[in-house]
């Protein structure tokens, strides 16, 4: 005879089906294992390092990786270039994450009110987007660069102003197909407010593709600073990138090619660990991959 205990331990986050399905998703393990470690190592790495990122030494112009101290080389003023790769990545990650929270932010919030509100607001909101996508934001991103001030502040708010358009789009389809369900009607015929129905209501079960959309954000906008960085539109040296790193380097390919390959590689690891996390957490969220 089977007995039912009603004293279970409640089931915890991390026992939930999405973490499991999540944790056997072994790209999405291994991007989040790898952009841990590269957050680890930027925000430290700069403190155990015998020089800083300012710090030149013309005797040792153009060191190869491995010369003495330097352990990734030094570029053509000597500076060495693990303190300058560490650095550009505290502010490269700085600007994705700051530019992803903005653009996500907008996004949502334009895409909640046009999905649920419906008629001429969401016809103007929805055309607005549209407005936006249709012009290359890599040109929107660059005019705007040549035309305001370079500075990491600036440019997270220029990334972001031309990534949330896509966020707005996901959450206004999603809004609109869970807007006619039952506990919506339920919460209209109490007299909830359209505030409270839209954030308290709605906003929650949409939750799953804007974490999505947001781990994807974070990619673009890493990979766009080193864009306009490299076209020199972007954050200016003395204070590095990835993407300046790359720009003063792109001289040197034949004598120093190092010099281009290890930020072009730590670039390349960053994007694919989120692109990694982003499939995951994409599937993981999926209610069709629910057993029934």
């Amino acid at each position: 005879m089977t007995t039912l205990t009603l004293n279970q331990a409640p089931l915890r986050w991390w026992q939930s089906r999405v973490m499991r399905r999540f944790m056997s998703h072994r790209l999405a393990l291994l991007g989040l294992v790898m952009i841990s470690a590269l957050t680890l190592i930027c925000i430290i790495g700069p403190w155990l390092l015998p020089y800083d990122s300012l710090y030149i030494d013309l005797r040792a112009r153009f060191a190869p990786p491995m010369s003495g101290q330097h352990y990734l080389g030094t570029d053509p003023l000597g500076r060495d270039i693990a303190a300058r790769l560490f650095m550009a990545g505290r502010i490269s990650l700085l600007v994705g994450f700051i530019a992803m929270v903005l653009a996500t932010l907008v996004g949502t919030l334009i895409g909640v009110v046009a999905g649920y509100r419906g008629g001429w607001i969401s016809a103007v909101l929805m055309r607005t987007v549209d407005g936006f996508l249709s012009y290359p934001s890599i040109f929107l991103l660059l005019a705007l660069s040549a035309a305001l001030k370079p500075s990491p502040l600036m440019i997270t708010v220029i990334i972001a102003v031309t990534g949330w358009m896509e966020v707005a789009r996901i959450v206004e389809a999603e809004v609109r197909s869970l807007k006619e369900r039952e506990f919506v009607l339920a919460g209209r015929m109490l007299g909830l407010s359209r505030a409270h129905i839209m954030f308290r209501e709605i906003l929650p079960n949409v939750t799953g593709p804007i974490i999505v959309a947001a781990t994807l954000t974070v990619a673009r906008a890493i990979l766009l600073e080193a864009y306009v960085s490299f076209l020199g539109f972007g954050i200016q040296p003395p204070l590095p990138s990835w993407g300046n790193m790359l720009n003063g380097a792109q001289q040197y390919l034949a004598s120093a090619p190092w010099l281009a390959i290890i930020p072009g590689i730590v670039i390349t690891i960053a994007v694919s660990s989120f692109n990694f996390i982003g499939d995951g957490l994409r599937d993981a969220l999926d209610v069709r991959n629910d057993t029934i």
